[in-house]
């Protein structure tokens, strides 16, 4: 979704002001597009911060290595989405420029590439670490954990 995003917004760039009101378009459907995926993101977020992270961190530390890695990279996407609802909603969709389109585009576009990354280390590396390392009694615990948020 962002890169077709991106692309419009370089192909609207080289047809001129013409298209003022496609891109506008396109930018008020990222601005709902970015609150819904917040919106399903921050549970997500808060369950492997409270629950699987400190788990883990009993056996691998949290400092340094994989979990220090993902809060970081949760810590990046999170402020890069908020940076770019709070810009958004500061602004008539109406009175943002094309560059500033850009440029708040970008930010939901910095996000997208960190948690793509981010999911692929989850399922390739956190995931199967986990359930190589924890205990059948501490995968129940997170396994409830999980199923109250």
């Amino acid at each position: 979704m962002c890169m077709n995003t991106r692309r419009h917004f370089q192909k609207r760039r080289s047809e001129g002001d013409d298209a003022n009101s496609n891109w506008r378009t396109t930018l008020g459907i990222l601005k709902n597009k970015v609150q819904t995926f917040v919106e399903q993101l921050d549970p997500h977020s808060e369950r492997e911060e409270d629950a699987l992270f400190p788990m883990m961190a009993k056996y691998i530390g949290r400092d340094v290595g994989p979990i220090a890695v993902m809060e970081y990279e949760h810590d990046q996407a999170k402020q890069n989405l908020k940076k770019f609802q709070e810009e958004i909603s500061k602004e008539d969709l109406i009175s943002i420029d094309f560059d500033q389109a850009k440029r708040l585009a970008a930010y939901a576009q910095l996000a997208h590439e960190i948690l793509s990354e981010h999911f692929m280390k989850e399922e390739n590396v956190l995931f199967p670490m986990a359930e190589n390392m924890l205990s059948p009694d501490e995968k129940e615990q997170l396994n409830q954990m999980f199923n109250k948020s």
